[in-house]
């Protein structure tokens, strides 16, 4: 995950920083003494590094719902704005509590975001249809002075993204290490994961601080330490609750980031979504609806490397017929997901 904020004029990580973001990225609960034990360090050394990470805003986890197993749908919504419109329209799209990740692209011409939707009670008590909720923000868009245009593409499939955050393709981690801190997959249930009212208050304070103690959760949710315990647990098995590192790329030295739309034939999309997910430069890749059907958040060093990733690796793929660029200016809301969408 990584978003625009201070942090963009602080130094480099060291490579103990470093790794000790890629053990939470695979872990983001994961006891500072394992965590310790694994990188080679003392307990003292990984809470006193992550504490002045975190309270400087350089790195933090956050504990994050997954759509896909409580049914909900995403969508990714394309807006093109006159100039003097987008910054204000991006804004008000960012506070809205179904967008969760908003930023301007081509020039500061069109606000890109991404929408989460689910069914809602409509006032008579009667759910929305899937259809219904989702078109509530698409009937709203176009009626908005400065729009000149917007576009919905829905979410497929995910090949890299949530979970699978970026800082695991910096290999700061032996193969052996990663192992060792890596928790059991998760279980996806056949049927989507309902949550109650007070996993949402839980949900809520994860979302500020995926490390919050069980004593924080279950004051939230007015549970027991017991209980706080058990449903983290319980959401965490099914994959309905991942754990998310939210830090700036430039901190890596990655300074350039940029969307990606590929026309794919549906025969090969697969494939090509699979191949893509391997690339390091790559942050998030979905398949999408709509005649560019594979996206792709890349993250590079500068724009030699976004050239040289365009001309060598997305070029090399004999299944892309087209390829549309588009820089990212900047992030007004993030991340979960970190990059469109998560």
């Amino acid at each position: 995950m990584g978003s625009d904020t201070s942090r963009r004029e602080m130094p480099p990580l060291d490579d103990l920083d470093r790794k000790i973001g890629h053990a939470l990225q695979l872990d983001g609960r994961a006891p500072f003494s394992r965590v310790a034990e694994v990188l080679g360090v003392s307990d003292q050394t990984v809470a006193r590094r992550w504490a002045k990470l975190r309270s400087s805003g350089t790195m933090r986890v956050l504990g994050l719902a997954e759509p896909e197993v409580l049914g909900e749908t995403v969508w990714c919504m394309r807006v093109q704005t006159t100039p003097d419109a987008a910054v204000p329209l991006a804004q008000a799209m960012a506070r809205r509590t179904d967008t969760s990740w908003v930023a301007l692209l081509a020039g500061g011409t069109e606000v890109t975001a991404v929408v989460r939707s689910g069914v809602r009670p409509l006032p008579e008590g009667r759910p929305y249809s899937d259809l219904e909720a989702d078109n509530v923000l698409l009937s709203q868009l176009p009626r908005t002075p400065g729009v000149l245009g917007v576009t919905a593409h829905l979410q497929l499939r995910s090949y890299f993204g949530g979970a699978q955050g970026l800082v695991l393709k910096t290999g700061m981690l032996t193969p052996e290490q990663v192992a060792a801190l890596s928790p059991p997959a998760p279980v996806r249930p056949a049927e989507p994961v309902e949550l109650a009212p007070d996993d949402h208050r839980m949900l809520e304070v994860l979302a500020r601080d995926g490390r919050a103690s069980y004593a924080e959760i279950a004051d939230a949710a007015g549970w027991s330490l017991t209980t706080a315990r058990r449903r983290l647990a319980e959401l965490r098995g099914t994959g309905a609750l991942y754990f998310d590192v939210d830090y700036g790329h430039n901190l890596f030295g990655l300074r350039v980031r940029a969307s990606l739309w590929l026309s794919v034939p549906p025969a090969e999309l697969e494939a090509a979504g699979k191949a893509v997910a391997e690339h390091p430069e790559v942050g998030f890749a979905c398949a999408m609806t709509g005649p560019s059907n594979l996206f792709l958040a890349v993250v590079v060093r500068d724009t030699a490397a976004l050239y040289t990733y365009l001309t060598g690796p997305i070029a090399e793929l004999p299944s892309v017929r087209q390829v549309e660029t588009y820089p990212m200016i900047r992030s007004i809301k993030g991340p979960g997901p970190f990059l469109p969408p998560v």
